[in-house]
């Protein structure tokens, strides 16, 4: 029983192809090559493409007085020592001073840019760690700066997981390269924001509300809330479940330690506040939230605009370290506006552990790696960012994605094995999900079926499809087509393997069961082949197979919407929505969940622990591991493709498995 589907390349994007510059043309073979002008002007990368998003269409040119903020990035010093020191390990910490002065670009070189830029009246902010230079203009000077002309462009609606579709936008962009005298462009790593497109989706889902009604006359909360019996978990569930409760026995509780989240929609005002008091029942602490504003914020509190997914990473990081200060880095979803928040948490090096649960699919910058280019400079940003917050000591997790190992299925459409980027960092741990025990029943308007999760599993939704085409009458492909869920898990086509997964078994091999056997290979954007369907097997058999690169998620906590947690969003008031609500889940959950037990972790053993990537892995080959592995091969235990993988120490569905918050706490301290 077979069918093939086609998901249309015109329900979205989350990102658009990054500009690969080519270098300048050669010189005659019978000549040197001259050392270049540094008055001589030279392409820098820069990031998202707006001209290549399906649909986008341009009507003239950008008003010249357009206010504009953008991001220089600078290429960060003895880089290869860098990587190799956060990688393998990091046992002093340094300051943000000792960063800029040892990775950071020098002040003269810092100065050659701010001076340039300051001829065409464009004002600048060096960040403190010599990195990161933020410029405020105008569209009028940035394209006389630049030698560019910016366009204006409408974006259509792009399908997105998390709270909202990417909306319908009207935006300015370029796509020619940004040109900078060559003496400065070549300290330039990237340029951002020459467009202000919002291209990043949160990591959070919620039920399928067709099949999962509230019974009000039910005498289990959770039912009479949901209709689920288990999808109304508060984080001492976490607690409990993940070992934490130990910790908190001994005294631990986050105190004099500070957590942070970077985000790209508005915190509703009190919201985390009433949700540790009233539903969490968190005691007070007086601790306190801080709210920054990132290249002058995001704009009001919306529901569509994700503002429940900095909510939930509040209350849930906050509710696990009730003596944590809490800082919110918000930003505007823009490719400097993201950027940006994670130099700040790192220049201004308060907060102990930083998180996030916004990103987007890697499928589009495959096609530069594929054609032998370096990877683009876009990626790199981020990565120098994760690693200053690593080598300062900073702890860092991202969420993995909500797609299964589809993950570009639902923004461009492309229906291939892909991962979730920046949780690809070799920089950052990326957090994936599970799905806790549970039974219940699902009711659709053509009947009723009930489903059975005997233990913890990877979180993938092939365990729903049957009932949810019993409850719709639908087909089981089509259930399959339209609840292609689970936690982000795979290899990365960008990011090389660390040295920390080096020799770590399953981090190269893997056992896969294909229900979707990508099929229709098309071109998608400009020069990005990529398959656009899938052939449905409702019954695969487990497959052997090899790949490489970074190899993700890390590990494994409850994310799933059906055995998920409750979220309480003012903005949700908005939309006509009750303010509380369960059922919601995704890997949105999981990253500040981590984050929050970092800061639990800090306070028990009175210092930063760091990136937890360089320790895990070898706590986990060691003699008692403080992670539960969940091997089990076939489907009961898989993220739409890769299952457990018997006798090794990592598979791509779970990472090493599931966390003993105690014990990891314990290792940590030898």
């Amino acid at each position: 029983m077979t069918r093939s589907f086609h998901l249309s390349l015109l329900t979205g994007t989350a990102l658009a192809m990054m500009m690969i510059m080519a270098p300048g043309a050669s010189a005659s073979p019978r000549a040197a090559t001259p050392s270049p002008s540094p008055n001589a002007q030279a392409p820098v990368q820069q990031g998202t493409d707006v001209a290549a998003l399906p649909g986008a269409t341009a009507f003239g040119d950008t008003p010249p007085s357009t206010p504009e903020t953008v991001s220089f990035i600078m290429r960060e010093q003895n880089l290869p020592q860098l990587k190799a020191a956060v990688a393998g390990g990091v046992t002093h910490f340094l300051s943000v001073g000792q960063f800029a002065a040892t990775y950071g670009q020098s002040p003269a070189n810092i100065a050659q840019l701010t001076n340039y830029l300051a001829k065409f009246g464009i004002s600048t902010q060096v960040y403190a760690d010599n990195v990161d230079v933020v410029a405020t203009g105008t569209a009028g000077q940035f394209d006389q700066a630049l030698s560019v002309q910016q366009k204006q462009f409408h974006v259509p609606q792009m399908s997105g997981h998390g709270f909202a579709s990417i909306p319908a936008q009207t935006v300015h962009a370029t796509s020619q390269s940004p040109m900078l005298p060559s003496g400065i462009a070549r300290n330039v790593l990237a340029i951002l924001g020459l467009t202000n497109y919002g291209p990043f989706s949160s990591q959070a889902v919620h039920v399928n509300k067709s099949v999962a009604k509230p019974q009000p006359s039910s005498s289990n909360s959770c039912v009479a809330l949901t209709g689920l019996p288990n999808a109304c978990n508060l984080p001492s569930d976490f607690a409990g479940h993940y070992g934490l409760n130990p910790l908190y026995q001994k005294g631990a509780t986050g105190a004099g330690r500070t957590l942070a989240i970077v985000t790209l929609a508005a915190l509703d005002p009190g919201a985390p506040q009433y949700f540790w008091k009233h539903i969490a029942n968190v005691p007070s602490t007086k601790r306190t939230v801080t709210v920054v504003n990132i290249d002058g914020g995001p704009g009001a509190p919306s529901d569509a605009s994700g503002s429940g997914e900095t909510d939930l990473d509040v209350e849930q990081s906050g509710a696990l370290a009730p003596g944590a200060n809490v800082i919110v880095y918000q930003a505007p979803n823009s490719d400097p506006g993201f950027a940006d928040a994670f130099f700040t948490a790192a220049s201004q090096n308060t907060a102990d552990s930083v998180s996030t649960s916004w990103g987007e699919s890697e499928v589009v910058v495959q096609a530069a790696v594929a054609s032998g280019a370096e990877t683009p400079a876009y990626v790199a940003a981020f990565d120098e960012a994760f690693l200053e917050l690593a080598v300062q000591g900073q702890s860092g997790f991202d969420a993995a994605g909500d797609a299964g190992a589809y993950d570009d299925s639902d923004e461009l459409g492309t229906t291939g094995l892909v991962v979730d980027t920046p949780a690809d960092s070799p920089f950052m741990t990326a957090a994936g999900g599970t799905t806790l025990p549970w039974t219940g029943q699902l009711t659709g308007t053509a009947g009723t079926a009930t489903v059975t999760v005997p233990h913890e599993r990877t979180w993938g939704w092939d365990y729903l499809w049957q009932a949810i085409a019993t409850t719709t009458g639908s087909s089981l492909v089509d259930a399959a087509e339209g609840n292609a869920a689970g936690t982000g898990g795979g290899f990365s086509g960008i990011e090389p393997t660390p040295s920390y997964q080096q020799g770590v078994s399953g981090t190269h091999n893997f056992h896969g069961v294909e229900y979707l056997t990508p099929t229709d290979v098309q071109e998608v954007a400009p020069g990005l082949k990529e398959p656009t369907a899938w052939n449905f097997n409702p019954a695969p058999g487990v497959s052997q197979g090899q790949s490489s690169g970074r190899a993700l998620p890390d590990l494994a906590t409850n994310a799933d919407p059906y055995s998920g947690y409750l979220l309480y969003e003012p903005s949700f008031a908005g939309v006509g929505q009750p303010v509380l609500q369960g059922g919601w889940g995704g890997t949105s959950f999981s990253a500040p969940q981590l984050n929050g037990s970092t800061a639990v972790i800090d306070s028990f053993l009175g210092h930063r622990v760091g990136l937890w990537n360089p320790s895990i892995y070898s706590f986990a080959g060691g003699s008692s591991s403080p992670f539960t592995p969940l091997q089990e091969s076939g489907t009961g235990s898989d993220n739409l493709f890769y299952t457990g993988n018997p006798g090794q120490l990592f598979n791509p569905g779970n990472g090493l498995g599931l966390p003993n918050m105690n014990q990891l706490a314990a290792d940590f301290a030898g």
